[in-house]
């Protein structure tokens, strides 16, 4: 599963009109309670990513399953979890499919279960090699993706034109 979810970023034109000040609210329509808001479009960037793995631990102290990410439509803006997060977030996933509680995965990975725990927060920064042998322990492997980041705008009236990805060469012509 991939762990980026796309939200939307919208102009708080009340706040704007109450206080004068410019403020963005943010909503991810996957994921039931992440909501927050920043002061700028940047900040509005910054704590979305936060919103989304603090609301995903929600599902994960909640014994839920995780939702899964819709296709990003027009005037959203995808948002990803920092790679461990996305392990974390990974390694519960599969126990849930699998049934397995947390007292089996520490005994499998000869943990107390707190540790687990951690392990599966994606708030908590576990160690990489810790939840490669969790992924392991439920027949799991973690692929690493090196791609173009997506396009996040530095503002919301940036132009098309000024979207296009910098890092990739345009194609050579024979």
């Amino acid at each position: 599963m991939r762990f980026a979810f796309p939200c939307k970023i919208v102009r708080d034109e009340e706040e704007k009109m109450a206080t004068g000040r410019e403020a963005y609210n943010v909503t991810f329509p996957d994921v039931y309670g992440a909501n927050t808001s920043g002061w700028s479009w940047e900040e509005a960037l910054e704590m979305a990513e936060d919103c989304l793995a603090v609301a995903l631990d929600m599902y994960v102290e909640g014994h839920e399953d995780l939702p899964a990410p819709s296709p990003l439509a027009e005037g959203q803006v995808l948002i990803s979890l920092p790679p461990i997060a996305a392990a974390s977030l990974a390694v519960y996933s599969a126990m849930r499919k699998q049934g397995i509680t947390k007292a089996e995965m520490a005994e499998q990975l000869n943990l107390s279960e707190d540790a687990v725990g951690k392990l599966l927060d994606p708030r908590y920064r576990t160690h990489m090699s810790q939840i490669e042998k969790a992924l392991e322990a439920v027949g799991r492997s973690l692929i690493i993706e090196d791609r173009a980041a997506p396009y996040l705008p530095a503002h919301p009236e940036r132009s098309a034109a000024e979207s296009k990805d910098p890092v990739t060469p345009p194609a050579k012509t024979p």
